[in-house]
């Protein structure tokens, strides 16, 4: 029997990683012909990622077919993104090295071959390592199918048709978008296209060099998405596209462990009724300033609805970026006078939240969020119905995807952003927005429609994952094409 190693580059972060690892074990689970090595680009002293690969290393269940390589240290640690994206590409010849080290060995043993390189969308310039060795390369898309045929069709607006795209900077223009059914307003495109300056070409770069590879893994379902997903596999010069999604780190042993408080959240969930607890999380970016902290905590108590907050401090800034947000040591320094003491029984307020193990208690009956992508397929998974407060990154096309796409959340706003560079936001979303909101969600006669639209989605979540599913047939039609590419 023909066996095939797949290398897998994600980028540095371990969101990224868990994304990796997890699709990883997919496949390994799907067909015992693959192996796969995961080289790890890591930024020093992080020991997230350390503990992480030392964890799933001494699994006995995954670690037989499964090898992490840490790629060298750098010394400088990258703070804003332009620096990222460089910190990734100067990698090229240590993976050059380790991908020719992994062809040798593979000659050498003879039973086994090489089947391509698997890239996160930010190391597409490792296309180039492939080429070099004559090996296919795939790509895996961590957001959905509509945010990626955005961003392939703001590719071809400024590639193909030389338009400017910090012209739809706070424009009210609409766009008419393959992927979407209905208009997409330029207020909700991500701001890193639409700023001036050098970021969009080189984010956009990577997305360009997408058609060079083979495949296209996306982290969605068909029935999720089914309008975006026909729109792109019905376009000859995008590669093929294999929907295998959702796929989710659903074990929630390592939050718990992990997270010193959980058993009195909990304690406290297991308190509340059944959906009745609105859960606030807004990722691991997520933090707002003072002003606008006071109005979700007025909106929460005027709402009268039992609430579970995860309330972060901004980190502040360095180099022109925010920085990964911070613990309060006292909530009362950003919270109203009086707020904990005024909301005691209904309402708790946390630090960071083990967000799995919180959003598949039965006692959460919406989530206030971000609209991250992975996010989404958790609230999506665990069948809680969202109300969306998008910051950055391309969580504004979730939202408005979510909102008006789908009919599947609640509209906080689908194009607040949080500016990302650590100047401070000059738009707060008022009180009154966000306790209609929340009203809408948790209350049966208003937030019906959505929460019976996610609760059918929950089951065909699953379903997908099933034999015969939409994605286990992607999967297996994934694999099998890697097989015949690597013969």
């Amino acid at each position: 029997m023909q066996k095939t190693e797949l290398i897998f580059i994600p980028s540095p972060g371990l969101s990224h990683l868990v994304s990796t690892v997890e699709t990883a074990k997919l496949l390994l689970q799907r067909d015992e012909r693959l192996s796969v090595t995961v080289l790890i680009i890591r930024r020093p002293n992080d020991n997230l990622i350390d503990n992480y690969t030392q964890k799933h290393s001494s699994n006995s269940n995954t670690n037989s077919r499964l090898q992490f390589i840490n790629l060298p240290y750098q010394e400088n640690s990258p703070v804003s993104t332009n620096v990222l994206f460089g910190f990734i590409d100067n990698q090229k010849d240590h993976i050059r090295e380790i991908v020719s080290n992994l062809m040798k060995n593979s000659s050498h043993s003879g039973d086994y071959k090489i089947g391509g390189l698997v890239l996160d969308m930010f190391c597409m310039k490792f296309i180039d390592v492939a080429n070099e060795f004559n090996l296919p390369s795939y790509v895996f898309i961590t957001s959905g199918a509509c945010s990626l045929g955005l961003i392939f069709h703001l590719v071809e607006l400024k590639y193909e048709h030389n338009q400017e795209l910090a012209n739809y900077r706070n424009s009210d223009v609409e766009l008419s978008i393959p992927c979407f059914s209905i208009p997409v307003p330029a207020k909700v495109l991500p701001s890193v296209v639409v700023e001036e300056g050098p970021m969009s070409d080189i984010f956009l770069n990577y997305f360009k060099r997408i058609p060079e590879t083979k495949g296209i893994m996306v982290n969605t379902f068909h029935e999720l998405e089914p309008f975006a997903i026909e729109a792109l596999s019905n376009q000859n010069k995008y590669p093929k596209v294999y929907p295998v999604g959702p796929i989710l780190s659903l074990s929630s042993d390592d939050e718990q462990s992990s997270h010193q408080g959980y058993d009195e959240i909990k304690k406290w969930l297991d308190e509340q009724p059944e959906s009745s607890v609105i859960f606030l999380c807004f990722g691991s970016m997520g933090s707002f300033e003072e002003s606008q902290v006071k109005e979700i905590a007025s909106a929460l108590e005027k709402s009268g609805q039992r609430f579970l907050w995860s309330l972060r401090k901004p980190g502040g800034e360095s180099q022109g970026v925010m920085q990964v947000p911070i613990e309060y040591e006292d909530f009362r320094e950003v919270l109203p006078e009086k707020f904990l003491e005024r909301t005691e029984g209904i309402g708790k307020v946390i630090g960071w939240a083990p967000q799995v193990a919180v959003l598949s208690h039965p006692a959460i009956g919406g989530f206030v969020s971000h609209c991250g992508w992975n996010s989404t397929l958790e609230s999506v998974w665990f069948g809680v119905p969202m109300a969306t407060f998008p910051l950055y990154a391309e969580q504004q096309i979730n939202a408005f995807e979510l909102v008006k796409e789908l009919g599947m959340a609640e509209e906080i706003r689908i194009d607040y952003r949080r500016d990302m560079r650590g100047e401070k936001s000059s738009e707060i979303v008022g009180s009154g927005e966000i306790e209609a909101a929340i009203k809408r969600l948790i209350v049966e006669e208003g937030g019906g429609r959505v929460r019976n639209k996610v609760k059918e989605m929950k089951e065909r979540s699953r379903m997908a994952l099933m034999e015969g599913g939409s994605s286990y047939n992607a999967q297996g039609v994934f694999i099998e094409d890697v097989i015949k590419n690597a013969s």
